[in-house]
């Protein structure tokens, strides 16, 4: 398939056959596979090999652990060898990242596994160590987002690391793991008919799934328009930040920002030197403090004249006695039934005002407050994961015109639309016979499958029907295989079920919320152990399902020779 690529560029690729790299990559551990098989005494073929994919879904730290478990236990089964591809949403992205860290990992899980246990039980990243590396960002790059900000604040509270990895150089290392993908979606197509918001990143290519629009990983966030101007490739604590940004809440981040990273900044630009002709720190802080109230104030539904007063008064006698262009928020407190949105729309322009005045008119551009100030234009605008679209000069009937729209896409959490990677292994190439869906999810603990089911018929891409009843969402068990005339068999297992929980399941989905704190020491043994469980109570019936469809793959490829 032609395509007309950005001048210079070299790298765009619109095509649905797999990357070379992966195809050579696949061919190699098909050959893993069939040697595991063939110990269980599974009639297969090298040439007909059963394409296998495991799925870990999105759900904090409950999800990492949740991961991790499963593939101890799918290991001591022997039958981890029998996976091809391993893909991941949020919370499992973590556990991923941890995994590929160490060189073929899945030949010595035992031992990764507790190293990954001490790192994640032991102690945090140093705030000093946080704020060196948001420095890096802020300046290592033409676009900074809230992303950016989320990959110090939030990820290194539970992974306990700052990992500058970068995932394609990473995957040298790595020639007996399966094949790492890492999901997330496209913010502007996530509402849309048209459109591919199905985003995923592995160690060659990042780019959309089902449209078939990639781009070389070591290149995804450099500009092609016109001549390419290269940016860094983003490191693995930016990738995990990525995939992971589903836990961002407003309100809490202003709050981080008014306990933790206000005072710390202004500490740090009151030891710098200051140009005298620069207003005082305290009054630029306080007018910054009242701002991260203001956007509080706003978001509880409460009244914010007096601070929007102290802000009018300072910045007035910041300049001298002239008044600021600041949006008039009359309105806000006028319109009583203006509404959550509408309340936040008029705080944006006022927060972007305000920033605009320090950065623009009084040019306080330096470290850290100039920090300070886009993180707050950040928040307001609520920008994350916001890379150069590498799609933007394209001409190519095979891309939807929703992707080629702008010069810039915002990349987020897989869970804010489906929190599992199905798509990213329903692509027709990959042709993948069994799938191994992991739920870690809150809630409903089918709604991801039964999801996927909907939208696949909407997309006319083969998969099984799902039926489920409510008795099961109540009280789900273990272990449930869907199967469907030339569509992937779907195995799906939720975390906490009737098995490893017994009539204490909403016991456990509480104690192991997606939002708390990180885990102790004790409840990440222990949540190691349920999730692991579900392996080795129904290994058995996994390696049923792993028969049948290496046998039909068999016996299909037999009757062709005939």
């Amino acid at each position: 398939m032609s395509a007309s690529k950005p001048k210079e560029s070299g790298e765009v690729r619109i095509g649905h056959s797999l990357n070379k790299k992966e195809e050579e990559f696949v061919a190699r551990r098909r050959n893993t596979v069939l040697q595991c098989l063939q110990k269980f005494v599974i009639r297969c073929s090298q040439d007909a090999v059963p394409n296998i994919a495991l799925l870990g879904s999105g759900g904090g730290q409950r999800a990492m652990v949740g991961l991790l478990g499963s593939l101890d236990q799918l290991d001591k089964a022997g039958l981890l060898d029998c996976i091809l591809y391993l893909s991941g949403v949020s919370g499992s992205t973590w556990c991923m990242a941890s995994l590929y860290r160490e060189p073929d990992w899945s030949t010595k899980l035992e031992t990764v596994k507790d190293k990954i246990i001490r790192k994640i039980s032991g102690p945090g990243v140093r705030f000093t160590d946080a704020l060196a590396k948001l420095k890096k960002y802020y300046y290592g790059k033409d676009i900074f987002s809230l992303t950016d900000v989320w990959a110090v604040m939030l990820v290194t509270l539970y992974v306990k690391e700052i990992d500058e990895c970068k995932l394609s150089e990473q995957w040298n290392q790595h020639s007996k793991d399966p094949f790492p993908i890492y999901t997330a979606i496209d913010k502007q197509c996530k509402q849309r008919e048209e459109g591919d918001p199905w985003f995923e990143i592995n160690p060659h290519e990042a780019g959309y799934s089902l449209t078939g629009a990639f781009v070389e990983t070591s290149s995804f966030g450099s500009q092609f328009t016109n001549k390419m101007k290269k940016q860094d490739e983003m490191d693995m604590l930016y990738l995990q930040a990525l995939c992971s940004s589903v836990l961002a809440d407003e309100e809490e981040i202003w709050k981080w920002i008014k306990a933790l990273l206000l005072p710390e900044i202004k500490t740090a630009s009151e030891k710098t030197k200051q140009d005298p002709h620069s207003p005082p720190i305290d009054q630029c802080y306080q007018v910054l403090l009242n701002l991260v109230d203001m956007n509080l104030t706003v978001l509880k539904g409460t009244d914010p004249s007096a601070l929007d007063q102290s802000i009018r008064t300072t910045l007035t006698d910041l300049s001298g006695g002239k008044k600021q262009l600041i949006y008039q928020l009359e309105k806000l407190n006028e319109d009583k039934t203006a509404g959550k949105k509408a309340a936040k729309q008029y705080m944006m322009q006022y927060t972007m005002d305000v920033c605009n005045y320090f950065s623009l008119e009084r040019k306080l551009n330096s470290w850290p407050f100039d920090l300070l100030i886009s993180i707050c234009r950040c928040i307001a605008q609520w920008i994350w994961g916001r890379h150069y679209n590498f799609l933007h000069s394209m001409t190519d009937e095979a891309v939807p015109a929703a992707l080629l729209e702008g010069e810039t896409r915002d990349y987020e959490d897989a869970g804010l639309l489906l929190n599992s990677s199905y798509f990213s292994v329903l692509r027709e190439e990959r042709d993948i016979d069994l799938i191994i869906s992991l739920d870690f999810s809150d809630g409903d603990p089918f709604m991801t499958v039964t999801q996927t089911a909907e939208m696949c018929k909407k997309l006319k891409i083969p998969f099984p029907e799902v039926n489920i009843t409510s008795e099961d969402v109540k009280k789900p068990k273990a272990f449930y295989v869907f199967k469907g005339k030339d569509a992937p068999t779907v195995i799906h297992m939720p975390l906490f079920n009737l098995a490893n929980c017994g009539d204490k399941i909403d016991v456990w989905r509480k104690k192991y919320g997606t939002s708390q704190v990180p885990y102790s020491a004790e409840m990440i043994a222990e949540l190691l152990q349920v999730s692991g469980k579900n392996f080795s109570i129904n290994r058995a019936k996994l390696l049923e399902q792993i028969r049948a469809v290496a046998e039909a793959k068999y016996f299909q490829a037999q009757a062709r020779q005939l």
